[in-house]
């Protein structure tokens, strides 16, 4: 880990569990002399190990740690003050990974104590063998928002405060996952034969998109019309080509090479302060061209409505 990095406010010995593993790793490899850290052009810059099939984790990591302003509400140790402390275990070790990842000594550093916190919750990820990286982002999402988010209840519109119950209020939960990540959709569906038109609006974090077939709709789909509309900050696609609209910029993107049970996954980050591509292969980190993201590999597609800026840690952070 990185030697420079402040101890960070913990209620769950994460910084002694970092102190009692770190001595048996090897992977942390010392800043290439020529690279000047506090230079913001290099940092966020920094390899993951490989810790035995666990690329599909690294590839996801590198991608949330190209989300500025959530690496920033670790960074500056907001956290803190939303932290469930029952439930707060992984998210403090994900803000120590990012902490180490953003001001750290080193090119690369180890996942492990990240590794082995969210593997305590979901036994799969302890395991050396791969993983589908969609499943370890949805719940590395979900766990960061169960334990940073604020629950309050808010009353429905047309009704009066005599009727305040389940049927005239509902329970809002907001986090900073909600306010980064959660879009919404809406679309309509028009049916061929009586031309009825449902109208339906969805919340997501995380949107899976089938690659469109090249025949028209017909009366088996039963469908003519399916428009979409996003908003709110990050938008997570899945399956998608690589079109960027007027709306969006794609900023990060999970590869995954191979077949569904097994392969090797990379990911494609794009530096916040000089805007150049990255790519991202465990410890290894090399600059690529805008036209190699575009690939047939692509599986997590990360979008932004809006230009991220470098993170900054604040003083008493």
């Amino acid at each position: 880990m990185a030697s420079k990095s402040t101890k960070m406010p913990d209620d769950f010995n994460i910084y002694y569990l970092l102190k009692g593993v770190l001595p048996l790793e090897t992977s942390e490899e010392p800043m290439d002399e020529s690279r000047d850290e506090t230079n913001p052009q290099y940092q966020g810059l920094t390899g993951l190990r490989n810790l035995g099939n666990t690329c599909y984790m690294n590839a996801v990591i590198q991608c949330l740690s190209s989300v500025s302003p959530l690496v920033e509400y670790f960074l500056s140790g907001k956290y803190t003050a939303a932290l469930d402390k029952d439930n707060g275990e992984i998210a403090t070790a994900f803000a120590y990974l990012m902490n180490d990842m953003w001001l750290g000594d080193f090119d690369c550093v180890s996942p492990e104590v990240f590794r082995l916190v969210i593997g305590e919750r979901y036994p799969a990820f302890i395991k050396k063998t791969q993983q589908d990286a969609q499943e370890f982002l949805i719940h590395v999402l979900n766990e960061l928002h169960e334990a940073l988010k604020k629950v309050s209840k808010k009353r429905n519109q047309g009704t009066s405060s005599s009727t305040w119950d389940s049927r005239a209020s509902y329970v809002s939960e907001s986090s900073i996952i909600t306010r980064l990540f959660e879009g919404h959709l809406s679309y309509d569906i028009i049916c061929l034969e009586c031309q009825n038109t449902t109208y339906k609006n969805e919340i997501f974090t995380v949107l899976s998109l089938p690659i469109p077939y090249e025949t028209e709709c017909s009366l088996e789909v039963g469908v003519t019309s399916k428009s979409m509309m996003a908003y709110k900050f990050v938008l997570i696609i899945l399956g998608a080509s690589l079109y960027m609209n007027k709306y969006s910029s794609l900023k990060n993107v999970v590869n995954h090479f191979g077949d569904l049970d097994g392969g090797h996954y990379t990911a494609f980050c794009k530096h916040t302060l000089t805007q150049s591509w990255y790519s991202f292969d465990d410890s290894q980190i090399s600059e690529i061209s805008e036209c190699d993201v575009h690939t047939s590999a692509a599986y997590l597609l990360f979008y932004s409505s809006q230009t991220f800026s470098v993170p900054v840690k604040t003083q008493n952070g």
